[in-house]
């Protein structure tokens, strides 16, 4: 990869790197993945990187970036939700528990079997938002790349599961997926105060210097924005694809041969290890479906170990009771946010 990026000037490297973003973005769309507006520009990155390439997007705009993604996690944890996750917490309970713990036990074995160094292989197999656990990855000082890796990797094997089950469902059901609109209609009042929110949090960030606070305080502002103050957040799908690309870029650019030499030998177990994990859940949502009477499907996307972000777009557009699956994905996600530093210390500590 010298030959392309080494040397070249600045200009030129990012003509190359958004060159291509595009092509590998697009490539993933073609395979149905929801996260190809990250994965994608991550992947040219990771290229550039290895050319000695040494374009990078200035660190305002990279938190900028983050922001966004805060505010599109608070967009989700709406009062109904929480309402809901309140109202029939054993369910949730078990659920959001039973899947942690499998991914902690997992990620345990992967410290023993030395595939991956302790917290590395515990924020691995978390089951929540794939970008977030790189992100607090990196905060909880993990080697957030092979996190990114094993996330990631995850996120499309269980994607390609999930949609080649929703299609057969929809089928079933009579009711064909409707992809959603690049350019609805924008509330701009709402979209300036979502910006307003992101700005606000970066400054704390910035001056709290709190783990992941980049992300964090803008989620934890939209939220209360959203769900106190009664301020709705704005996260077009457009201001999407600005975002996703520039923490794609923040992470692949980090990327050297000797950790992705490491991550190939170690592909083959991380493959299996996700396998199992996705095996393992679906054996819960089996036990969820059966004991509450949850259409298979709700209880299968539920319980899920890819992304969040990922199950709800599936979700969205399937013919299954997305709030449920919403919650669940979602109290999931919290959990792991606000424990997720302590079990992963802890069980990577564990003998």
């Amino acid at each position: 990869m010298r030959f392309l990026f080494g040397g070249r000037p600045l200009g030129v490297q990012w003509g190359l790197l958004l060159g291509l973003s595009l092509v590998f973005t697009l490539l993933l769309s073609a395979t149905g993945i929801p996260a190809a507006l990250l994965i994608g520009p991550m992947i040219a990155a990771i290229l550039l990187a290895l050319g000695d390439g040494t374009a990078k997007p200035p660190g305002l705009v990279i938190q900028m970036a983050q922001g966004v993604v805060g505010c599109l996690i608070a967009k989700s944890i709406t009062g109904p939700l929480l309402h809901d996750l309140m109202g029939d917490w054993p369910v949730f309970l078990m659920g959001v528990g039973s899947v942690i713990a499998a991914g902690g036990l997992l990620g345990w074995a992967i410290t023993r079997l030395k595939v991956l160094p302790g917290k590395t292989a515990v924020f691995g197999c978390f089951p929540g938002a794939a970008l977030a656990m790189t992100l607090m990855a990196e905060a909880n000082g993990a080697d957030f790349r092979l996190v990114a890796i094993m996330q990631y990797l995850r996120v499309a094997i269980v994607v390609a599961v999930a949609s080649w089950v929703a299609s057969v469902w929809s089928m079933t059901e009579g009711t064909p997926p409707v992809p959603p609109s690049w350019f609805p209609p924008v509330d701009w009042l709402a979209l300036a105060g979502t910006l307003a929110v992101i700005a606000a949090g970066i400054v704390i960030a910035r001056k709290s210097k709190i783990t992941a606070g980049a992300m964090l305080i803008p989620m934890v502002l939209g939220v209360l924005a959203q769900d106190v103050a009664s301020l709705p957040l704005e996260v077009p799908r457009w201001l999407q694809a600005l975002a996703f690309p520039v923490v794609g870029w923040s992470i692949g650019l980090r990327f050297t041969r000797p950790i992705l030499a490491h991550a190939a030998r170690a592909l083959p177990l991380l493959i299996l290890a996700n396998i199992a994990l996705i095996a393992i859940c679906g054996g819960f949502a089996a036990l969820l479906s059966w004991t509450t009477g949850v259409d298979p499907f709700t209880a299968y996307l539920a319980m899920s170990p890819g992304g969040a972000d990922s199950m709800v777009i599936i979700a969205a557009s399937s013919n299954v009771d997305a709030a449920f699956v919403m919650t669940m994905q979602i109290g999931r996600f919290l959990t792991i946010l606000i424990f997720g530093s302590r079990l992963a210390t802890w069980i990577a500590g564990a003998r």
